[in-house]
């Protein structure tokens, strides 16, 4: 049976207003940008470190990143879990649809059950919200905290033989950019997951096969995860935040795939071994 698409091409509705996109040079809100690019909407990037200045700590620099806007992306840091994030995401989603702003697609966990007040929080009056729940990213193997491991043939991680059904950041990108630019998608959470469920030593078996050296999952508990963590100089309340976090959503509660990709985008979601070849294609872990 073929499953009906989602999928809407992108409206005309932002005419020549642009997207605002919070976190925009990090791993899913540089790819919102560039998609969005490609497909001719104005953006307005939003970081602390270039584009249009924004902080999401720092509210003073909200009215200019959203003064125009038609729409937002939120990647809100240091993360959506943390237990201030439904307070300001709610006062950044009032100030939005004060100026004007009435798409809101804020990009959450899935199964983080901390997360939900931030989601509630999105869903303020005179907004059209979209909440985004995504799974792992594969990202995290060649951009993220488990790159150093690939690259020194240990990835060591307190996800025991958990399986989890990763879920390319490229895809992320598109799912966001039909909920900023389409039709169809205002009050709805779009669940998003790869196509298949994959342990941490059996994605590090296909990162052994497609660069060529070894690479071992080492699973450790959590307690020893958070030593790891201390050894490298973080502070004690992040640490226990991290650690509290990985343990949680790898708990087995992920373990099974969702359809948002294919209801969105009318096709499969991409596979952890596509972006294993392409990322070893292009010297993602090169040493």
């Amino acid at each position: 049976m073929t499953q009906q698409s989602d999928a809407n091409p992108v409206a005309p509705a932002t005419g020549a207003r642009p997207v605002l996109v919070t976190g925009g040079t990090g791993k899913t809100g540089g790819r919102v940008a560039a998609a969005l690019t490609r497909a001719g909407v104005p953006v307005r990037i939003g970081s602390r470190s270039g584009g249009t200045h924004f902080d999401w700590e720092d509210r003073d620099t909200w009215a200019p990143a959203l003064r125009g806007a038609a729409a937002a992306y939120l990647a809100y840091y240091p993360d959506i879990t943390d237990p201030g994030a439904a307070a300001v995401i709610r006062a950044f989603a009032e100030e939005a649809v004060a100026h004007g702003v009435r798409r809101l697609v804020l990009l959450s966990a899935r199964g983080a059950d901390a997360a939900l007040p931030a989601e509630r929080a999105v869903a303020v009056p005179g907004a059209e919200w979209t909440v985004i729940r995504a799974a792992w990213f594969f990202q995290n193997f060649d951009e993220g905290l488990l790159r150093d491991g690939v690259l020194g043939g240990e990835v060591v991680f307190p996800a025991g033989d958990v399986k989890e059904p990763f879920v390319d950041a490229e895809d992320i990108a598109e799912v966001a950019v039909a909920a900023l630019t389409g039709e169809g998608h205002a009050g709805r959470v779009h669940e998003l997951t790869g196509p298949r469920l994959l342990t941490f030593a059996e994605a590090a078996a296909e990162l052994t096969a497609v660069t060529g050296r070894p690479v071992r999952y080492l699973p450790v508990s959590g307690a020893e995860y958070g030593e790891a963590l201390a050894g490298y100089g973080l502070p004690p309340e992040l640490v226990a935040f991290l650690t509290e976090l990985f343990t949680t959503l790898l708990d087995g509660r992920n373990a099974h795939l969702a359809d948002g990709v294919q209801r969105v985008l009318g096709r499969a979601p991409r596979d952890f071994t596509d972006f294993a070849r392409e990322g070893a294609a292009r010297g993602a872990w090169a040493v």
